[in-house]
C-alpha cells in the first residue's frame, strides 16, 4: 500500500486504476499517474484490489481502459525498452516510437 501511495504522490498526486484478474496468481492493478505515468502492482484477490483502491486518497478506479485513459498515458523513457527486453538491443530492428 505504501509503494502505491508513493506512485500516487510522486505522479501528480492522483492516479487512476485498472484491475485486471490474472487467475489464481490474482489482479494486477495498473495504475495512471496524473502525468501518464505506468506503474503497477499485483495483490491477491479482486477484493483486495479493491480495498486498495478505497483507502488510497487520489486514487480511483476505472472500469476499464478507455480511450480517454489511454490517450491519457505517457510511459517514460526506457519503458519501451524494459518491455521489450532482448529484442530492444538489437541494431537492425528501428527505436521505439518515444525513444528518439
Amino acid at each position: 500500500m505504501e509503494s502505491v501511495k508513493g506512485f500516487v504522490a510522486d505522479h501528480g498526486g492522483s492516479a487512476v486504476a485498472v484491475l485486471q484478474p490474472l487467475g489464481r496468481l490474482g489482479v494486477r492493478v495498473t495504475l495512471v499517474g496524473a502525468d501518464g505515468v505506468l506503474g503497477d502492482r499485483v495483490v491477491a484477490d479482486l477484493g483486495t484490489a479493491q480495498e486498495l483502491v478505497a483507502m488510497i486518497d487520489g486514487l480511483d478506479e476505472a472500469d476499464e481502459w478507455d480511450r480517454e485513459l489511454t490517450a491519457r498515458v505517457t510511459p517514460r523513457a526506457g519503458h519501451w525498452a524494459a518491455m521489450a527486453g532482448w529484442v530492444a538491443k538489437q541494431t537492425r530492428f528501428p527505436a521505439a516510437r518515444n525513444e528518439h
